[in-house]
């Protein structure tokens, strides 16, 4: 059992909703977090067909088993059911009366938004963060958290990380994307992901990536817009401002797990990784996500954009923080080099008084300040969010 970060804010959301919900992709350690935090509440696996099959035929019935409520996991497999728990957590009123799990975006987000609006707190869990598993006693290389990713069962079990990502691109990605969209032909649709894996950090080119797998960028757009909502791909937005340039609109695309891209990559082992020419990619996204991570444990909004003109100015992340706007750079090498400061300034004189610090999060391990601007080593990433 690896403490997350969450636990405070699920039990204190718990105190003020009738119904949490935890969203995020199968095997982060969603099942483990809510029976830990609520080990006296019913544990029910909606994955189960008989459990299914009963839910679906008499769901009042199902829902009276439970009248102090209960943890419902993978709820998407029986939306139909959220009506029925808006009826009863209107009618008793009682808080955290009803937790619910779930790994499919577009499944839940209708049912969610017609039956349980302003009745549910919604969370997002993703894998293990590095201060997740430097708390457990577990600190990575920046190699080796590229190799392993983050989900708790490649540490608890201590997996091979190559084997154990292609057990679960098979089981679960496979299986329940074909739950969700026909794929006629499963290679191209695996073509397809390893293609995206290949453009993590990059601008998004839905017609460049459609000509690469020879299929149409509305496919691309239908089929990136599935991995989204079930939380194998996300998109950063540019952040746009008018500050006298023309900013580039297309969203930057990551994987939630960066060590799923590792091995979409054909990446197996540690020199492979090093020598890798996308190894700086990998790590912006591996940065990324440790920041989604902080922000999401918080019960937060992400926060996170970029800056990119046509004039080749770019930063890899811009933090808003109500007003402030933060830009942070990230970069693969061990020693700092004063080039790096260069879009930060920029980025400075545009917004001015609205940036009132910048960082830069790379892999060496001297941590200081320069001027208005922090270094610092990538396991403390999060701190660029304090």
């Amino acid at each position: 059992m690896y403490h997350r970060f969450m636990s405070s804010e699920l039990k204190d959301q718990a105190k003020g909703y009738p119904i949490v919900t935890i969203l995020g992709p199968r095997q982060s350690g969603k099942t483990t977090l809510v029976r830990d935090c609520f080990p006296n509440k019913p544990y029910v696996n909606m994955e189960a067909v008989d459990i299914q099959e009963l839910a679906k035929s008499d769901p009042n019935g199902f829902l009276k088993q439970y009248p102090e409520g209960a943890i419902l996991d993978e709820i998407q497999r029986v939306p139909e059911l959220l009506s029925y728990i808006q009826v009863i957590v209107d009618e008793k009123d009682v808080k955290g009366l009803y937790i619910l799990t779930g790994s499919h975006q577009l499944e839940l987000h209708q049912a969610i938004t017609q039956s349980l609006a302003g009745r549910t707190a919604l969370l997002h869990l993703l894998p293990l963060s590095l201060e997740e598993l430097k708390l457990a006693k577990i600190e990575l290389s920046i190699d080796e958290a590229l190799i392993n990713g983050g989900y708790p069962r490649i540490f608890k079990d201590q997996l091979d990380p190559t084997k154990a990502y292609r057990n679960y691109f098979q089981t679960y990605i496979e299986r329940d994307l074909r739950q969700l969209i026909q794929i006629k032909d499963l290679t191209q649709f695996q073509r397809f992901i390893r293609l995206c894996a290949g453009r993590v950090g990059q601008i998004l080119n839905l017609e460049s990536l459609g000509n690469d797998v020879g299929i149409s960028s509305n496919t691309v757009r239908e089929w990136i817009s599935i991995l989204e909502a079930s939380f194998i791909l996300f998109r950063i937005y540019p952040y746009y401002e008018n500050f006298g340039k023309r900013i580039i609109k297309s969203p930057k695309l990551y994987f939630t797990d960066v060590g799923l891209a590792t091995y979409l990559l054909g990446i197996e082992n540690l020199t492979q990784v090093s020598r890798d020419p996308l190894r700086g990619n990998l790590i912006e996204n591996l940065i990324v996500t440790e920041l989604m991570k902080n922000r999401f444990n918080s019960g937060m909004d992400a926060g996170l954009y970029f800056f990119r003109d046509n004039h080749g100015h770019e930063v890899d992340l811009i933090f808003k923080k109500g007003n402030e706007l933060i830009p942070i750079e990230i970069k693969a090498s061990q020693t700092f080099n004063k080039e790096f400061l260069k879009n930060l300034k920029f980025f400075k004189s545009l917004a001015q008084d609205r940036c009132p610090k910048g960082y830069i999060i790379y892999c060496g391990t001297r941590e200081q300040n320069i001027d208005e601007f922090s270094l610092l080593h990538f396991s403390n990433a999060a701190n660029s969010l304090i």
